[in-house]
């Protein structure tokens, strides 16, 4: 094994509420798969990630059934209450030492060259995440629904995942920050807390998080576009 090997974590112990579904949205299915199915596949493959560990909900009883579980490369673990407390227990489960990518389950269209960038990218003590660029004119709203005023959208960027970090420098800042009590949105979001230099690295915007039904059809165009499902079925 590399003396710096590289691991995933991938939370999906959420329940998805925005999306008004029966089961969490993890595993609503895009031509026959479910999402994770996509968001965990792309990480499979690569062949310098050692071990994906995807947690999951304590009573999540949906992942063991499909056949993406059985892949020699997945080890799976109990989540927490939020999504930090999540990938914090994943962290745990993993060697002391390394480097780790943590991806939403819901992310299915990440591509390949996109996750070679970003692990080429990042450094010892210096975390790296996906990023696009924001495009549109960006509105900060007041409490009674209004403009409260218009946010300059230069150096503003929408923060994606992987987010890949020293494993041992996350795990430890994360369970600083909990034992805080601070707001941790991602993984960045702790290292930034804890002053830590973290390097945006230019993704692909079709590399988007499944949150709201419409993000549905989204999620399979791009996938088509991207040669990884036919685009016969509906």
């Amino acid at each position: 094994m590399s003396v710096n090997p590289l691991y995933a974590v991938v939370p999906a112990a959420g329940i998805g509420k925005r999306m008004g579904s029966e089961i969490p949205k993890q595993y609503l299915t895009i031509n026959d798969l479910p999402i994770i199915h996509y968001s965990l596949d792309t990480l499979l493959v690569h062949p310098d990630i050692v071990t994906v560990v995807v947690v999951l909900h304590p009573q999540d009883r949906w992942f063991c059934s499909l056949a993406i579980a059985k892949h020699p490369k997945i080890t799976v673990v109990v989540g927490g209450g939020e999504r930090a407390d999540s990938v914090l227990n994943g962290l745990k489960s993993l060697p002391s030492q390394g480097r780790v990518l943590v991806h939403d389950a819901a992310r299915p269209c990440l591509c390949h060259d996109d996750l070679n960038n970003l692990i080429a990218a990042q450094r010892p003590k210096c975390g790296a995440i996906l990023a696009s660029e924001v495009r549109d004119t960006m509105k900060r709203g007041a409490v009674d629904g209004t403009i409260d005023h218009t946010v300059e959208r230069q150096q503003l960027f929408h923060g994606l995942t992987p987010q890949l970090f020293d494993l041992a420098l996350l795990r430890d800042t994360l369970q600083a920050a909990l034992a805080q009590s601070q707001v941790i949105t991602d993984e960045a979001s702790a290292m930034e807390w804890a002053q830590h230099e973290v390097k945006l690295v230019i993704g692909r915007s079709d590399n988007i998080k499944v949150t709201r039904p419409e993000d549905l059809q989204l999620a399979q165009l791009f996938l088509t576009q991207q040669g990884r499902i036919s685009g016969e079925k509906s």
